[in-house]
């Protein structure tokens, strides 16, 4: 939702979005914040900040350093997580289709959905032949040079494409990632006829990955399920051919709620 709809909608509730901002503040950069720096990376003045970061801290999900007063994540906020994997349909409805695409492929299978202008993942299958710590669920990556993202924009009109590009801090990750508005296009156009997004070392240098859109049942919306593997195993003809098929499949299996 935009902000200008947050600020029209009568129901929505300050103080939530306030304490939200606050937790959403930590991440890999900034894993402990003084009160100054919490202020200055939720967008609320300090006297707010320390009232919010109080009322987290006495509900257990902020932990406070007697010491140094600054305040860092507790596991506690994990269970926030732990309840939607135990309870989204399509992360339960997912599971035995990418598990077996997992056993049968021995490579890392997963499933995104798209959050604003990034991927993020619900689930992660795991390739017992590369480790493979860098992406869990929980991760995100920019829709514009992942697989999952391709394979969710191209089944989205051109225009809406266009809006998200324009919000999104397009740059490079390694010196292969196509970050320019044409190459972008190019690699959605080409995911739009043959049914399936194919990226290699967009992000991590030694990857490839295949991923092909999930059009959920009723109108839930797209999703996404990848599978990605090592340069080093296979090339791109090898990934098509190998595992475009069962990924093509697997996608249409699950859109119609077949059971496994």
């Amino acid at each position: 939702m935009a902000e200008s709809d947050d600020l029209n909608d009568p129901l929505m509730v300050s103080a939530v979005e306030k304490a939200f901002r606050v937790l959403a503040a930590f991440d890999e950069a900034t894993p402990r914040q003084t009160l100054t720096q919490l202020a200055e990376n939720s967008g609320l003045d300090r006297s707010a900040a320390q009232r919010y970061s109080h009322t987290l801290w006495r509900l257990g999900y902020l932990h406070k350093d007697k010491r140094t007063k600054s305040f860092e994540l507790t596991p506690k906020t994990l269970s926030l997580a732990y309840q939607y994997t135990r309870s989204s349909p399509i992360v339960l409805r997912s599971h035995p289709y990418l598990s077996h695409l997992n056993k049968a492929t021995e490579e890392a299978v997963s499933l995104t959905v798209l959050d604003g202008t990034e991927v993020i993942y619900l689930s992660r299958y795991l390739s017992p032949n590369v480790l493979d710590t860098d992406v869990i669920v929980g991760s995100r990556l920019p829709a514009y040079c992942s697989a999952g993202g391709l394979a969710i924009l191209s089944t989205m009109e051109d225009a809406e494409v266009d809006a998200l590009l324009d919000r999104s801090d397009l740059r490079a990750f390694t010196r292969h990632t196509v970050y320019d508005r044409k190459g972008i296009w190019e690699a959605i156009n080409k995911t739009r006829s043959r049914g399936f997004a194919l990226v290699e070392e967009q992000i991590y240098t030694g990857d490839i990955t295949l991923a092909v859109a999930l059009r959920l049942p009723g109108n839930e919306g797209v999703a996404a399920v990848s599978l990605g593997a090592s340069l080093f195993r296979y090339d791109a003809k090898q990934m098509v051919s190998q595992f475009a098929p069962m990924l093509l499949a697997a996608t249409r299996t699950m859109s119609q709620g077949v059971p496994l």
